[in-house]
């Protein structure tokens, strides 16, 4: 017989799959099911400091799901597992990876009747010319840049034409940043490669402007640091029954240079920012401004974030960076500046 009242978390080990679970510890929550394909990766070392019931890979998870075999009943699932690499160039690996088995999930939460929250992206607005609001409705309009962002988009539609997103939420996260990152590789934040570049050469190397009305360094993202977007999403998870589709962001728009300023006060080293050449490929699928409409979100009584830039990229830094530490790490249970 099934077993009910766990949360399943998909994504577990990722940058904030680990951080939902870190967020569920401190909230005296360990019933967890986490599900994650680790592979060679080091991501297994954002597991070890945390506490959930058992780790089941990814490989023997969905075909159990197919099969209807899963030995415990989830009262509530968070969908995070994906490939999250705006680069992917493989569409027919985004579309069974982000959407098929996201679709494997939503008929898994109906069947059990499990409350869902599941990671959409703001990469789904696309260049921003049509706003960054999260309404459901007219959401077909949305024209991503790359192929991550519309493997997020047929998700998203595909919920919304099933009806199930009445009952689901899903999350359209922004550039969220934070400890739990070293292995995205390439896609790791800037935030990050920052500090990497300041404690190896005192330089921070960042994208030249290729508008006249952005001056270099002056692109304008949302950042998020992952602690407020693990408090969000559980919020949403276990508060929350409202359905559709909700914006986790700051709703402020800071600067690149805002960012790496950020690194070189946390490190109280002298800022010397280099401006380097955006490659070819990526200059016509590169978002110049990016701020999240929060007000929906809000509405529906989430929390907004507690982490400021500033305060964020200084804990991140000093905490986690420079000492080489993961969420969790000694005990450590810190969810708010």
């Amino acid at each position: 017989m099934a077993e009910a009242g766990r949360i399943l978390v998909t994504g577990a080990a990722g940058l904030i799959g680990s951080a939902v679970i870190w967020e569920l510890n401190r909230q005296g929550i360990d019933d967890i099911i986490a599900v994650d394909h680790l592979g060679h990766s080091e991501k297994w070392r954002n597991l070890r400091a945390l506490r959930f019931r058992e780790y089941v890979e990814k490989d023997d998870f969905y075909p159990l799901l197919e099969r209807s075999t899963l030995p415990w009943r989830p009262a509530a699932i968070m969908h995070l597992g994906a490939c999250s690499d705006t680069t992917e160039g493989d569409a027919t690996y985004l579309v069974r990876n982000n959407v098929d088995c996201s679709k494997a999930i939503a008929r898994l939460a109906q069947r059990c009747g499990s409350r869902l929250v599941y990671a959409s992206s703001a990469a789904t607005y696309g260049d921003g010319a049509l706003g960054f609001d999260s309404a459901v409705e007219g959401i077909e309009a949305l024209r991503p840049l790359n192929m991550y962002g519309y493997s997020k988009q047929l998700f998203d539609l595909w919920m919304k034409r099933e009806g199930f997103l009445n009952r689901a939420a899903g999350l359209k996260y922004s550039n969220v940043f934070g400890p739990n990152e070293a292995h995205k590789a390439h896609m790791r934040s800037v935030v990050m490669r920052s500090f990497e570049q300041v404690r190896d050469s005192g330089v921070v190397k960042l994208f030249r402007s290729y508008r006249a009305d952005y001056a270099d360094g002056e692109q304008q993202r949302d950042f998020l640091y992952v602690k407020d977007a693990a408090a969000m999403s559980v919020w949403f998870l276990l508060q929350s029954q409202a359905g559709g589709l909700f914006n986790i962001g700051s709703g402020v728009a800071r600067t690149w240079n805002d960012l790496a300023g950020a690194v070189f006060a946390a490190l109280e080293v002298p800022r010397r920012i280099e401006y380097i050449d955006m490659p070819a490929e990526l200059r016509g699928r590169y978002q110049y401004h990016t701020c999240l409409d929060m007000a929906r979100t809000l509405a529906a009584g989430c929390p907004a974030p507690a982490w400021g830039l500033e305060a964020a990229v200084t804990d991140y830094v000093r905490q986690y960076l420079a000492p080489g530490r993961h969420l969790g790490d000694d005990g450590e249970s810190a969810g708010r500046p």
